[in-house]
């Protein structure tokens, strides 16, 4: 996947609620319940570039694997698309480093990856994972697999992870009221399978339990754990280095093929010879007539004649 295009994030104004609702999609596996949106806190001066990059795959990779396992209902998927975001992360460490929010930078790069359609067509994505066997988690991930790509993320991110509609319009580069939409018709699909979210009159009801369902969702299931960051940088590196050969090597292919093509073509057009054809329309060659009964006899009587004599010359009076 390639780089996320964020915008940069409006600061939303708060809505007037009662209560403040603690996020159940966490980003961490040991703090189970952070506050809504959190943001990773700035890593201390003195650490370096690799110690930075750890501290942020330790407190962001855990949760972030449940988020994605939420997202596409693939748990080796789900990890994939979190280890790939971090080795991209790392390839533009600075760029990343010098984000406002890195965790966000990290989090909307795996959700590209793991939303990409290429995963449809490999064969170890091919096939979803088993569903859930306790009812009300299967119903919900159920419903959540059967939205449009784009309304599970709105909901995920606004519902699940907690962050504003400002935020969540700028993670999915989408308007506010196309994003308020997505959200609406993704609540309506999860509410024709959850009958208590049904039962919810007010939209800040029905945000309260998508969080508590989707919270549970994440916690219950088993997803693999991610690689240490050191085996996620190491492979990065790899991964880069890999590409660089490549590219060098089809460099210099491309170069010796035009080399080679200048040397040996020729400098002006020779027309090819037409290979031959059959001539159609000419008629066969032909001699003489084979000589019938009464031509020979005709032809015999001729020659028994005198050539010379005045009967020839004079004609004869019957």
């Amino acid at each position: 996947a390639g780089a996320p295009n964020r915008a940069p994030v409006p600061v939303p104004v708060p809505a007037p609620e009662t209560e403040t609702v603690p996020e159940t999609v966490p980003d961490t596996v040991s703090d189970p319940a952070p506050d809504p949106a959190p943001v990773t806190p700035p890593a201390p001066a003195g650490l370096t570039a690799a110690e930075a990059f750890d501290a942020l795959y330790t407190h962001t990779a855990p949760g972030l694997v449940r988020q994605a396992y939420v997202l596409t209902g693939r748990r080796n998927l789900a990890r994939e698309s979190v280890e790939r975001a971090f080795q991209l992360a790392w390839h533009r460490w600075p760029e990343v480093a010098r984000d406002r929010d890195p965790a966000g930078w990290v989090r909307a790069a795996a959700y590209e990856y793991a939303m990409s359609p290429w995963n449809r067509v490999r064969r170890a994505h091919r096939r979803p994972d088993a569903l859930p066997e306790e009812p009300g988690r299967r119903a919900l991930l159920h419903a959540l697999l059967e939205m449009p790509a784009s309304y599970r993320r709105t909901l995920l991110l606004h519902d699940g992870v907690g962050l504003g509609l400002a935020e969540t319009a700028a993670e999915t580069e989408a308007s506010t009221p196309a994003t308020a939409g997505r959200l609406v018709n993704a609540r309506a699909t999860v509410a024709e399978r959850l009958p208590e979210l049904a039962r919810c009159s007010s939209p800040a009801g029905q945000s309260v339990v998508l969080r508590e369902r989707l919270g549970a969702l994440a916690l219950a299931e088993r997803v693999p754990a991610p690689s240490s960051a050191p085996v996620v940088r190491t492979g990065g590196e790899r991964r880069a280095q890999r590409w660089t050969r490549a590219t060098v090597c089809f460099g210099v292919l491309l170069a010796g093929a035009t080399a080679f093509t200048l040397n040996t073509a020729p400098t002006h057009y020779e027309q090819p010879i037409a290979p031959a054809a059959r001539v159609a329309g000419v008629p066969p060659l032909a001699g003489p007539e084979k000589l019938t009964a009464q031509d020979l006899k005709l032809q015999k009587a001729l020659r028994g004649e005198l050539a010379h004599g005045p009967e020839r010359l004079v004609p004869r009076i019957p």
